[in-house]
């Protein structure tokens, strides 16, 4: 099976550096457009079946990329980005304003450190190797999924054997990494974003946070 793992398009709160969580947010005008630059990437990329985060910035990722291809939607609570706790909505200055011990602690990533109200770094790549060994065992030769970057990056490296400590590397709004489900399961491309570049060769895409 073929997995494409994609990361939703920009959001506001993306380009501001504003944790997300699991708020729901749109996109923002360029997310919209790396929304389609997204389904138009996968016209030489049979798929048969799109999975996705059920928060708004996922779904308006995936939907141009299943009306395109002309397959459905499935969502799963389990595709959601990360459970932010108290840190949702923050920028980063005020984390350590208002919960310095806390904003420590994750940065030191523990990975079993959880955040006040939310999960941890461990918790996440359960979740999300979890749903991604679910959608490999639906027997589909090639998907698409749809989610966070935080989510993606966490299943990525539980199934990779990456030690939970290790944060390696982060994904762009609007890339798409594939994995070649085994065994053995070979990561085959990670973090592709030149479907997002426009005529004049300018990457139409920012590196965001959760």
């Amino acid at each position: 099976m073929l997995l494409h793992l994609i990361r939703h398009g920009e959001t506001t709160f993306n380009a501001e550096g504003r944790i997300q969580g699991q708020h729901d947010t749109p996109l923002s005008p360029l997310g919209l457009r790396q929304a389609q630059a997204v389904a138009a990437a996968f016209d030489r990329r049979p798929i048969q079946r799109v999975f996705s985060s059920p928060l708004s910035r996922a779904l308006e990722t995936a939907r141009p990329l299943a009306g395109r291809a002309g397959v459905d939607v499935r969502t799963d609570e389990r595709l959601k980005e990360l459970n932010a706790g108290v840190f949702q909505m923050l920028l980063p200055s005020e984390m350590a304003e208002r919960f310095p011990e806390a904003t420590a602690c994750w940065r030191s990533h523990d990975p079993d450190f959880r955040i006040p109200g939310g999960e941890s770094r461990r918790q996440l790549m359960q979740r999300g190797e979890a749903v991604l060994r679910d959608v490999a065992a639906t027997g589909l030769e090639a998907a698409a999924v749809v989610a966070h970057g935080g989510l993606l990056t966490a299943a990525l490296k539980a199934l990779l054997g990456i030690p939970a400590e290790r944060n390696p590397f982060m994904l762009y709004n609007g890339s798409i990494s594939t994995v070649e489900w085994g065994p053995p399961l070979r990561l085959l491309t990670l973090n592709e974003i030149d479907h997002l570049r426009t005529p004049d060769g300018a990457s139409a895409t920012r590196l965001g946070d959760l």
